[in-house]
């Protein structure tokens, strides 16, 4: 994949971070590319689905295996708006995805080399290249502008109960 590539596939991940938004989650969004087709989509929506493994990348990749009609995404690029956890990570792994091409760090819990650097872990049996700060600020701006939102959002309640 060329950079054009990855700056194309990041922002159809962008535009699913922004559903999750619309949706009352935070704005993580995921697509999984073979022969340069999307063939899975995901947004993060762990509230909604009351499920802790509703991340953006697990979807993707549900999807993208129910599509493939194998669990094996073979030859696959996973693009994610924010620094894969731990969770999706082992999940990536699994699914054999070759490539992962991150947005944003995640200083809390990303472990592309944030916390933790699994990709790197010579002790586990499958390694994905990882490309990370593709659209970066673009991807950490959303995330800033969620959280600000939702910091404004409970100051104005905190306000309006003790009123």
């Amino acid at each position: 994949m060329s950079e054009a590539d990855d700056i194309r596939f990041m922002r159809e991940a962008l535009a699913l971070a922004q559903e999750a938004w619309q949706a009352g989650e935070v704005p993580v969004g995921a697509v999984i590319v073979k022969d340069g087709e999307i063939v899975g989509r995901g947004y993060n929506c762990p509230i909604v689905s009351r499920d802790p493994t509703a991340h953006a990348e697990v979807r993707a990749l549900r999807d993208a295996a129910t599509r493939q009609g194998n669990y094996r995404l073979l030859d696959c690029t996973l693009y994610v708006t924010l620094e894969p956890c731990m969770m999706c990570t082992g999940a990536m792994f699994h699914a054999r995805i070759a490539r992962i091409v991150y947005g944003a760090k995640d200083p809390k819990t990303g472990v592309a080399g944030s916390v933790l650097d699994l990709y790197g872990e010579p002790r586990l049996n499958h390694h994905a290249e990882i490309v990370g700060g593709v659209l970066a600020d673009e991807c950490g701006a959303m995330l800033s502008a969620f959280f600000a939102e939702r910091r404004a959002q409970a100051k104005g309640q905190v306000l309006a109960d003790q009123n």
